[in-house]
């Protein structure tokens, strides 16, 4: 979901790794330890909580968290929470980080000290106001100026304990007064319209004579401000919670008046506070923010036809492709948006086939066949990824949550062995894991992707043809990838690859290492076994499976996933589970007398169906087939008053869902369009509103089978090539360009100086990979032309926004100080370099 700007659409996303958190305050107890959970919140929309680790004043978390952002916001913040069992979770602490602070910290372990959290200091959201400074002459003739406030609206206040029930006060305030007035309050919206006027007498000095309103006298002026202060209307005894200030001096109405502009509210300024900073603890954070901003597809073409040549260039290394390879710090930075890019298009096989030939034709010993951190194998792991997620779930996941919730004890290592411990019966209790695990994997051939299998059967022909005396380098060069990097990573950290929620406990993460490290083995058919584990009670555990149908079932499992000639694909009918969590539905008034309320459901989604039951396990209380889903778009909050609501829509009726935040109903809304993309009977258009009380709340139509007024949007196709944004990738790859353009101009000169001297290299160039000079230049200057037209275009679209925008706009509301920044780096840029 990209936030639409004009000619240009914006995505943002954020990777988050939550370390550990350090030196929390005690427990005011006797036992002083506390059971703690940290949240990631857009503005304070929680969008992801880890899990609770108990007793520690020093939390371990170790979670990684990934979203596309689908909404402006202004800080990405963290909260500490300890969980009380008596009464709400209480905040220990937050890092708030404010959006234009977050390249800052790009892509590097930092700890933040944790700041003290208080209602005054929470805010989000943004106000629309009006100043109007007339001058009136009253019943006894004195001249007086009136000032008009007008509140027009405000959007994105916070929701506080699951509801907004927003009002204002709007206080005229100056050294020797302060009259306050009040708005009504707006019932269940965090979006009031309020398009109130409040009336203040700005009163004059007794020797004040009749001038132009225009030229009244400084000291009145400068001494008063305009205060509003936004509040929820609380119903508990606690009082009305505050929700942020504006204060606006009087002396903006000598630039203009009247004076209009949208804020965005602060703080409440309660003075300097005496705590010290670190006396919270501190919070160690990793944290990835990308912005791409994407033009119209035309505009990448010549970069984006240069790219998808590579599988045709000879040799491969000259290709735009393996270039970016090159030059990139890490190459998996290249293969991300390469292989998406690769993949939507098509053309994901014949490239990942031409650069790993080219590595395999480069590497001397059959041993070491893909085992370097080349941009081969990122690319290829990367494929995996992307073609085999479902896959890896439909395959591992009961495994693995059988794992989970077994608690077996496994330990085979003497030393770790608990009191009471019986190592034969722990290496049983493993010997029954992993031959489950290992079954479920070698079973599952006629289950892997096609573009899996296609790239598993260039990788073998590839390895046999160069290593034609090693009977096994067919099967190793296909199994270093398959169990390796995909399936063993997968059973070591689950919560990496969605097959947990969280990351394990420690018993179960020992058991998972133990598991994960005999596949491993198992998959890797090397020749001596016992003797590729440092550790001894490996070895000894590992002759348990010293038999030969160990290894032709990795053999016929390989046989079959790297084959040419594949099977129907349909022949795959097994349920996959996709998507399944809590979330509120109302009652859809199936049954003719009953309430239309909201209920907590557990919601479950399959290739097959999306259902509903009243607790995880249970039998399903209503089931919607995929066939059946004939549009899935979001609901206006106006409809219930509710935010993150979206529509799955049905032939005889709507179900209204509410998520329970942005970030899941945007992935709600995109996994279930996605799965009923090729139904036939899509619809073309939609009521974005509910049918209430007689109508449709958008159209006004009073038929609840009248034809929708909206239409439908894209959403998402079934297939993957089309899963994914092709202009995107191509951004991010000329953004990576563009970065490392000086490695660039560095390997043209390598180039030039190769084609002309054939002698000792210079030390500098030697880290390129150059097969053919004169080739590699000749694309080197059309990568180079082609990232310089973009940034041509970037920098004009620049300019332009720049003149247009206004600040105090609805986009750029005053206190925006990302826009500020921007003004400020806008104007310190010389007119020739733009």
């Amino acid at each position: 979901m990209a936030v639409e700007e004009e000619g240009l659409r914006v995505f943002q996303s954020v990777k988050i790794k939550i370390g550990e958190a350090k030196n929390l305050p005690t427990y005011p107890g006797p036992n002083k330890m506390r059971d703690c959970f940290c949240t990631v919140n857009l503005d304070q929309e929680e969008v992801f909580r880890t899990k609770i680790v108990e007793k520690s004043l020093c939390p371990f978390y170790g979670e990684d968290f990934y979203c596309e952002i689908p909404r402006s916001f202004r800080h990405l913040s963290f909260y500490i929470f300890d969980r009380d069992v008596f009464r709400r979770d209480s905040i220990i602490g937050k890092v708030a980080i404010q959006k234009e602070d977050l390249q800052k910290y790009h892509n590097r372990d930092t700890w933040f000290q944790l700041q003290h959290v208080d209602a005054d200091s929470e805010v989000q959201g943004k106000v629309h106001l009006e100043l109007r400074l007339s001058e009136v002459i009253t019943d006894s003739g004195v001249v007086c100026h009136k000032l008009a406030t007008r509140i027009l609206e405000c959007q994105g206040l916070p929701i506080v304990n699951g509801q907004c029930d927003p009002y204002a006060t709007v206080t005229l305030a100056g050294p020797c007064r302060s009259e306050a007035k009040k708005t009504k309050v707006k019932k269940k919206t965090n979006n009031p319209h309020f398009d109130e006027v409040f009336y203040f007498e700005v009163t004059r000095p007794c020797s004040y004579s009749r001038k132009s309103h225009f030229d009244f006298e400084d000291e009145d002026v400068d001494k008063l401000e305009i205060r509003v202060d936004l509040w929820n209307a609380s119903n508990l005894k606690f009082g009305d919670e505050f929700l942020g200030e504006l204060r606006v001096p009087l002396k903006v109405l000598r630039q203009s008046s009247p004076h209009e502009a949208w804020y965005f509210l602060q703080p409440r300024d309660n003075g300097s506070k005496s705590l010290k900073p670190g006396d919270l603890g501190s919070l160690r954070l990793n944290v990835v923010y990308t912005e791409d901003h994407v033009f119209s597809s035309d505009y990448y073409s010549p970069l984006r036809d240069l790219l998808l040549r590579s599988a045709d260039v000879e040799p491969v290394s000259a290709s735009a492709a393996h270039i970016l390879g090159e030059v990139c710090r890490e190459k998996q930075e290249a293969a991300i948006p390469l292989v998406r890019l690769f993949l939507h298009y098509g053309r994901v096989v014949p490239f990942i086939s031409a650069i790993a030939s080219a590595e395999v034709r480069r590497t001397q010993d059959p041993n070491t066949i893909f085992r370097g951190n080349s941009l081969t194998s990122k690319c290829i792991d990367e494929a995996m990824k992307l073609a085999g997620m479902q896959y890896l779930h439909v395959t591992l996941k009961p495994a693995i949550e059988e794992i989970c919730q077994s608690h077996k004890s496994c330990e085979i290592d003497p030393v770790r062995l608990k009191d009471g411990e019986s190592l034969e019966s722990n290496m049983e209790n493993l010997r029954q894991l992993v031959d489950r695990v290992f079954s479920v994997i070698t079973r599952s051939g006629v289950s892997c992707p096609t573009v899996m299998c296609d790239i598993f059967f260039s990788l073998r022909e590839a390895a046999a043809k160069r290593f034609q005396d090693d009977l096994d380098v067919r099967y190793t060069a296909v199994s270093s990838f398959i169990f390796l990097r995909f399936f063993a990573p997968a059973i070591l950290s689950p919560n990496l690859f969605q097959l947990t929620p969280h990351h394990t406990d420690p018993q179960t993460s020992r058991t998972l290492t133990l598991v994960s490290k005999t596949i491993q083995t198992l998959g890797s058919l090397s020749k001596s076994k016992s003797a590729s584990f440092k550790e001894s009670y490996m070895a000894a555990f590992y002759e348990f499976f010293n038999e030969q149908k160990y290894a032709d079932a990795v053999k016929n499992f390989l046989d079959l996933i790297s084959s040419s000639g594949r099977r129907d694909p349909k022949s795959v009918q097994q349920p996959i589970l996709l998507k399944e969590g809590f979330m509120i539905k109302r009652a859809q008034g199936r049954k003719r007398f009953g309430m239309k309320n909201f209920k907590k459901r557990w919601f479950r989604l399959t290739n097959h169906e999306f259902t509903y039951q009243k607790s995880k396990g249970d039998t399903p209380l209503y089931s919607i087939p995929i066939e059946n889903i004939l549009a899935v778009e979001p609901l206006e909050e106006e409809s219930f008053k509710m935010k993150n609501m979206f529509q799955v829509i049905q032939p005889e009726r709507a179900l209204y869902i509410q998520a329970n935040n942005c970030v899941e109903a945007k992935a709600w809304i995109d996994i279930l369009t996605k799965v009923s993309q090729c139904n036939q009977k899509r619809l073309a258009v939609y009521h974005p509103s509910a049918y209430l009380n007689g109508h449709w709340l958008c159209c006004r139509a009073s038929s609840d089978t009248a034809a929708g007024c909206s239409p439908c949007t894209g959403g998402l196709p079934a297939n993957i090539q089309l899963d994914i944004d092709g202009d995107r990738e191509t951004e991010r790859i000329y953004s990576l360009f563009s970065s490392y353009m000086s490695k660039l101009e560095k390997m043209q000169e390598a180039c030039g100086s190769r084609s002309v001297y054939d002698g000792p290299e210079q030390e500098e160039y030697s880290t390129f990979i150059i097969d053919d000079p004169q080739e590699t230049y000749k694309t080197l200057k059309q990568v180079i032309a082609g990232v310089g037209a973009l940034e041509q275009e970037h920098a004009q679209y620049k300019r332009d926004k720049f003149k247009k925008t206004k600040y105090g706009s609805q986009e750029h509301p005053i206190g925006d100080k990302s826009f500020q920044s921007y003004i400020r780096q806008q104007s310190e840029i010389p007119a020739h370099s733009m």
